[in-house]
């Protein structure tokens, strides 16, 4: 957990996977590979609040940092998430100023936001922990905002200038289709548009992010300075590695 804060601040890349697994030790086996940090998945995910309590026990145990992606931008999703331990949400759909404001509001303590209070959970120590270092240490958890669709693209100086939003969020498959080139994910206008929204984050003090799911992509976003970069899922990842094993072992 500490490593992904201290790359962060080093200006360094941070990668991890997402998640869609519910066994704790398939999180456990990644963050003791060496991921930075797991996103475990409530959007697309079959895993609900109750069992994702012990895969981010699992991250923290094999020191990869837990995130959340919460199911949608509501105050009782980013609340339960961040209320059983998660150290960042991340947030889907997020297409104007006001979303994004909303979601601050939700995940954090006054006086930046309007979180709900209750010590009685895990984030808490279930109530051992002190009050005010536990509002205080609550807040400092990481927001993380996925822009989707032509809407988020066309309100994106907006929505970098909401405050206390550790990161942006990209999707280059929604980028592609709102740039009118679906799928086209390496398409010359894909590429400079998102050069064009990182440049602009920087220059206001944000981190970027962007989903990939092969080697070179991943490269070529590290190389133009993306902070966060989430590298495909834990049972793709498995099925690649699945494949690669048969198909060698079938060439002999």
């Amino acid at each position: 957990m500490i490593r992904f804060i201290e790359k962060l601040n080093a200006g360094q890349s941070v990668i991890g996977p997402f998640s869609k697994t519910s066994d704790p030790s398939m999180i456990e086996a990644m963050g003791f590979a060496g991921f930075d940090f797991i996103i475990i998945d409530l959007e697309h995910g079959p895993n609900s609040i109750l069992n994702a309590q012990n895969l981010v026990r699992a991250a923290q145990i094999a020191g990869a940092f837990p995130i959340i992606r919460v199911a949608e931008n509501g105050a009782t999703h980013i609340g339960k998430a961040l209320d059983i331990g998660a150290l960042g949400v991340q947030v889907p759909q997020i297409t104007n100023a006001e979303e994004a404001r909303l979601a601050v509001e939700y995940a954090k303590f006054g006086p930046i936001g309007m979180r709900g209070v209750c010590r009685f959970v895990r984030a808490a120590e279930f109530s051992n922990k002190d009050r005010f270092e536990y509002f205080a240490d609550a807040n400092q958890s990481f927001l993380i905002l996925q822009l989707e669709g032509v809407e988020a693209i066309n309100n994106l100086e907006e929505i970098i200038d909401v405050d206390h939003v550790n990161i942006i969020f990209l999707g280059p498959y929604d980028l592609s289709q709102a740039m009118g080139v679906p799928g086209q994910i390496n398409h010359p206008s894909v590429i400079e548009k998102i050069e064009y929204i990182v440049s602009k984050c920087k220059a206001k003090g944000k981190k970027t992010g962007i989903f990939t799911d092969n080697l070179p992509d991943a490269k070529r976003w590290k190389s133009l300075g993306i902070d966060y970069i989430s590298f495909s899922v834990d049972v793709g990842i498995i099925q690649d590695a699945s494949k690669y094993i048969i198909a060698q072992i079938s060439q002999e």
